[in-house]
């Protein structure tokens, strides 16, 4: 379907300054009264003052002045959508915007062909235009993301690549209307709705170009509205609501005859043919003209022609005495060529080794909790089934090594998410002084194992709201903290946070932990943040750990924009900081509670388990009838379908992705097209490509981890039972 841009031209007033019109008799005031008439639906006289508007200029060899007559040009034929004639203006203007400062009428005209190709279906060319303008924008300094974004969604869409598409449209809608000032989110929308009715998801192929048409309704957008309508009327016809599917198409039909009517009154095919030909007709006696003078030159052409073979006779000898030189020139080059490819074939297996390790790690770790689940679950089974006072010690020991092998493997699996970019950062408000004593508070019982003085300095200038990832900072203050605590005994561990610098956008914070232990050796400092590295073995076998930590913290610093630092003597301890420039928060944080549930809540409620390994159905059964649960166990996603399709009394669904057959996502899917109240937990090792939205998108309710915490796992339980 031939895409055309709703909202081509943002007045160009909106990134430049305002013309001041010093004479009448000038380029500015013709293009001025063009820009008049197009008001007006007069686009016979807007062609005419825009061609005025560059023979003045080129009259007064005005580069300027003709870079902006042809862009007023290209404006008004693309309004009326004469993309070729268009693209020939642009590109000319375009060409006269290069000999000039940079400025935003010249970003706007390569993004103007992008837009021109766009329509011609050209989007190889297009990509390219679209790449000249964000770079003159960026010179420019100026952000022009919104309607920039937008056109590379719709170019990953051409090309294949929803997912890319799908997500750059989802940044557009969900910015507030303010900040919508291109009307760039109607189209976000209507993009939206087309890839969602491709991939058959009707009723989300409607809800997205509803909004659409709400949106472009409110615009009094006819050409997007006309295309939205027609959609609609597809996607219904897909959900068998024909009347509905027939009124959209009706409505569709008569706003295309509307336009159609409109724009033969903007301009008539004998207006345009009539234009087109006396622009020629100038064109013609322009060039008789300038063959007349070029015929008086060419005597004088004549004796530089002589004097011109002159110089090349010279020019040659002196050409034959740099051939040797070009010839070992060449020579140097091929084996630089020769060794620039053995180069990147190197990198190549560098990269394929770095993945294939990745790939491994990932599978070993996901391979890893299934077996690791049961160890977990048998060992609180065992805990909770009144064990003789000998066999305590042995059961918290096999508790304690599952819950360290646990923690092993999520350490693996974290580095492996962020060397593979699997992992994104999450910008939320949130109170940094809180999470600080939120964290101070839960470490306080490791610190006193050791005896240790546990403080925290917060500069009272640091804001209390801020916006970024809290998860992730918290990831790093626990991992260096839990370190000095481990690496110190009787002495002091001490968290600071001061405020370096503070702007109207945003506050740089540096992040002090520094601790009285053992230190680090000059020697080991370099290698500190490496994977499984702990300074010595020593150390490894004295105070345990995987040697993960530091690697992580180091890559999610990074990943925050900041670097971190360390500073460190042998016996007198320790100091890890860092700085991170941290965004003003705008909302209130309010804290909630956390919901406690009832046991009462479980008794007698009966959960359906689909899961394939003996030894997990086994320990899923044994924990949920010890709650007063009833459970029955199925082991596979086709029999879970079927079931649930016909009268049940289940209260709830406990399911595995990874099933034999079609797996827990596909089947939880199926269920929810007859089903969409029971709620359906999804139970997962989650692995490299996984995450808790990716499994809710497939209309699962909830997320247990494998192997999950027994109370942890009755918590979300009774949470969804409600």
């Amino acid at each position: 379907m031939k895409w055309i841009s709703i909202f081509l031209f943002i007045p160009i007033v909106f990134f430049g300054q305002k013309i001041s019109i010093k004479k009448i008799d000038s380029t500015a005031y013709y293009v001025q009264l063009a820009n008049f008439n197009k008001k007006t639906n007069n686009y016979k006289s807007a062609l005419a003052f825009s061609q005025k508007a560059y023979n003045y200029a080129k009259l007064n060899n005005d580069i300027k002045g003709k870079a902006d007559a042809l862009f007023s040009l290209g404006t008004t034929y693309f309004e009326l959508k004469k993309w070729n004639d268009a693209l020939e203006s642009f590109t000319n203007s375009a060409d006269l915007y290069n000999q000039l400062i940079p400025s935003t009428n010249y970003a706007f005209c390569y993004y103007s062909i992008g837009l021109c190709y766009m329509s011609l279906e050209e989007f190889a060319k297009a990509e390219d235009n679209f790449d000249k303008a964000e770079s003159i924008y960026n010179l420019l300094k100026i952000d022009a993301s919104p309607f920039m974004n937008l056109q590379k969604g719709i170019l990953y869409k051409n090309n294949g690549k929803t997912e890319l598409a799908s997500k750059l449209f989802n940044e557009i809608i969900s910015k507030d209307d303010k900040q919508d000032i291109f009307k760039t989110k109607a189209e976000a929308l209507y993009q939206l709705g087309t890839i969602e009715q491709k991939l058959n998801h009707s009723n989300l192929s409607v809800n997205y170009l509803n909004r659409a048409l709400l949106l472009s309704t409110k615009e009094k957008n006819l050409d997007q509205k006309a295309k939205i309508l027609l959609d609609l009327s597809k996607s219904y016809e897909k959900l068998l609501d024909l009347k509905k599917s027939y009124t959209y198409l009706k409505a569709h039909i008569d706003l295309k005859d509307s336009l159609s009517h409109l724009y033969n009154k903007k301009l008539n095919t004998d207006d345009y043919v009539s234009f087109r030909e006396s622009e020629q007709m100038k064109a013609i006696d322009q060039m008789t003209k300038e063959n007349e003078t070029q015929q008086k030159t060419n005597k004088f052409a004549k004796l530089i022609s002589i004097l011109a073979i002159a110089l090349i006779t010279i020019l040659s000898l002196l050409s034959l005495s740099l051939y040797k030189n070009n010839i070992i020139r060449t020579q140097s080059n091929n084996t630089l060529k020769e060794k620039n490819f053995e180069l990147q074939i190197a990198k190549d297996n560098a990269e394929k080794a770095s993945k294939a390790r990745a790939e491994f790690l990932s599978t070993v770790s996901h391979e890893l909790r299934t077996p690791l689940n049961a160890i977990n679950g048998i060992t609180h089974l065992l805990i909770e089934d009144n064990p003789k006072e000998n066999q305590i010690h042995y059961l918290n020991s096999l508790k304690f090594s599952g819950n360290y092998l646990l923690t092993f493997i999520n350490e693996i699996l974290e580095i492996n998410r962020i060397d593979s970019n699997n992992i994104e950062i999450e910008y939320i408000d949130f109170n940094i002084k809180q999470l600080l004593l939120d964290i101070q508070n839960s470490m306080q019982e490791i610190a006193s194992k050791n005896n240790n003085k546990f403080t925290l300095e917060i500069d009272p200038d640091v804001p209390e709201i801020l916006l970024s990832d809290p998860t992730k900072l918290s990831q790093i203050f626990i991992n260096l903290i839990n370190n000095a605590l481990k690496f110190t005994k009787n002495g002091e561990v001490k968290v600071t946070a001061k405020l370096i610098e503070t702007t109207e956008a945003y506050s740089r914070i540096n992040f002090a932990i520094s601790d009285t232990g053992i230190g680090i050796p000059l020697d080991k400092q370099e290698s500190i943040f490496e994977s499984f590295s702990q300074g010595s073995i020593e150390i490894n076998r004295k105070y345990g750990g995987t040697g993960l930590g530091l690697t992580i913290v180091k890559k999610v610093v990074d990943l925050l924009g900041g670097e971190i630092n360390l500073t460190s003597e042998v016996g007198v301890g320790t100091t890890f900081d860092f700085e991170l420039n941290l965004q003003h928060g705008t909302k209130e944080i309010v804290v909630e509670k956390e919901k406690l549930y009832s046991e009462d809540l479980l008794i007698g409620k009966k959960i359906l388990v689909v899961e394939d390994n003996k030894i997990n159905q086994m320990v899923t059964k044994k924990m949920l009838e010890k709650k007063g649960i009833i459970c029955q166990i199925i082991d596979n996603g086709e029999d879970s379908v079927e079931m649930l399709s016909k009268e049940n009394d289940f209260d709830l669904v406990l399911m595995d992705v990874h099933l034999p057959g079609i797996n827990g996502t596909i089947a939880t899917q199926k269920i929810r097209e007859y089903d969409t109240k029971i709620p359906i937990i999804a139970l997962t090792a989650i692995s490299l490509d996984e995450n808790r939205e990716i499994l809710m998108s497939f209309g699962m309710t909830d997320v247990i981890t494998k192997p999950f915490e027994p109370e942890n796992f009755y918590k979300i339980i009774a949470a969804n039972l409600c």
